[in-house]
């Protein structure tokens, strides 16, 4: 483990899954530094979610550890596991899904504090109510019903369920991909400040390269279940390495300046079931050779913090 990795609040090496005859994810690394934001973005199918949920071992890697406050997740058992559920919580993308309608708001925000024996009846209730006031909903939330508010308000109460036990890591996997663009705004303002007064550590996954901008410090770009480019927020829009991460760019509404005239993405993401042999990408990247047909491109230091996995970074050429 490299010293970056050893200070992180959450660090994955190498990590691996595979379903069957389906590479999800493929060798995958990074490091999450304390108290900051680490994006994951890509198309659907390259992988976010997956690394997501193994990064908390909601599902078990196939191969690879996951190092959270100095464990390796990969090797607890079962209680030990449960021990440490308390302080790493999930925002789902859903926020009509991901409540129970049974329960009511005050149940819901309180849940997690009784699985994890936190607290007692009145000192839970003082959590809920200090909770409502940092997502500005009223104490009368506490005893209504999920199908009563709306969809951002809905994931304020997500929200607020997810920080309960005072958690030190935050994975949020798409949670403003349901809402309108109005109340994106809103719901990520709110996790911007909920993260800086509360010190929490973010993995946050999206689709939306206006999102992860907004939202991110680092950004690691996924591609067909591996990391292809990782850099500072600015080195990824500011300078793209990768012929994915500058299509992506080129594609993506009012980022038109920093694509640099590149061309914009075209065609399908392949199946994960027939990954294409050498760079996964070659098959629709334009500036694909013969190399890229027989030869993985390792990922390689292209600037501060900033590595990219492309023959064309070594100096070869088509």
């Amino acid at each position: 483990m490299n010293a970056a990795a050893s200070e992180a609040t959450l660090s994955v090496e190498e990590l691996s899954k595979s379903f069957r005859t389906v590479k999800a994810v493929r060798n995958v690394s990074f490091a999450v530094s304390k108290g900051r934001t680490f994006g994951l973005v890509g198309e659907s199918g390259s992988g976010k979610s997956t690394t997501a949920r193994l990064a908390l071992r909601l599902i078990e890697p196939t191969a690879g550890s996951i190092t959270f406050r100095g464990q390796d997740l990969s090797r607890l058992g079962a209680e030990a596991l449960r021990r440490q559920r308390r302080h790493m919580q999930m925002i789902f993308q859903d926020p009509y899904g991901s409540l129970n309608g049974r329960m009511t708001v005050g149940e819901t925000i309180t849940e997690p504090l009784m699985v994890h024996g936190i607290g007692d009846a009145p000192s839970r209730l003082a959590v809920a109510r200090g909770l409502l006031d940092e997502i500005s909903l009223p104490l009368s939330a506490l005893d209504r019903f999920p199908h009563e508010f709306s969809g951002g308000q809905r994931q304020r109460i997500a929200i607020a369920r997810a920080l309960a036990t005072n958690p030190e890591l935050i994975v949020a996997d798409e949670p403003v991909s349901a809402l309108d663009v109005s109340v994106q705004a809103q719901v990520l303002n709110l996790m911007r400040d909920l993260q800086a007064r509360h010190g929490t550590t973010m993995l946050f996954i999206s689709h939306d390269l206006r999102v992860v901008q907004f939202m991110c410090d680092v950004i690691a770009v996924m591609y067909l279940g591996e990391i292809v480019e990782q850099a500072p927020r600015e080195a990824i829009y500011g300078a793209p390495r990768h012929p994915y991460t500058q299509a992506l760019l080129a594609s993506a509404p009012g980022h038109g300046r920093v694509s640099g005239g590149r061309a914009k993405l075209t065609g399908e993401i392949p199946s994960a079931h027939a990954i294409p042999t050498g760079c996964a990408f070659r098959t629709r990247c334009p500036l694909a050779f013969d190399r890229c047909a027989v030869e993985t491109p390792a990922m390689q230091t292209v600037g501060v913090d900033h590595r990219a996995a492309c023959h064309l970074l070594d100096g070869a050429a088509p």
